[in-house]
């Protein structure tokens, strides 16, 4: 059973810094691609980023890019969002999404396995 576990959510004032992990219970080269993605109060689940773990490339959403970085630290099975130069509209619950097929084989972002989340709240 495949876990996936988020932390390092909190608030922060506009132009903060976060850094959520994303803590999987298998090494990150077992899927093809994981991805972060948020869901703000009123609004549906974006997809904020998302990666290969075998290859390392990522893309971004244009909302965060230049602002968030993903990386991962293999070892210790654990994927991370570094979230710089925050914005209000940054302001929602962010899970960490992993899948066995390649992010271009998923439609419409619908990852297998997902965590929890994580409240990260920006405040102006």
């Amino acid at each position: 059973h495949v876990q996936l576990v988020e932390s390092g959510g909190g608030s922060v004032q506009a132009g903060g810094s976060l850094r959520l992990s994303c803590a999987a219970s298998v090494y990150l080269a077992s899927f093809d691609c994981m991805g972060w993605f948020r869901q703000g109060p009123g609004k549906e689940r974006e997809g904020v980023a998302n990666i290969n773990p075998g290859s390392g490339i990522a893309n971004y959403t244009d909302s965060v890019q230049g602002r968030f970085t993903v990386s991962q630290d293999k070892a210790k099975k654990t994927l991370y969002l570094e979230m710089n130069s925050l914005k209000p509209e940054d302001t929602a619950m962010y899970y960490c999404a992993a899948d066995l097929r390649a992010c271009s084989r998923i439609p419409k972002n619908r990852l297998s396995i997902w965590g929890q989340g994580t409240q990260v709240t920006v405040s102006s």
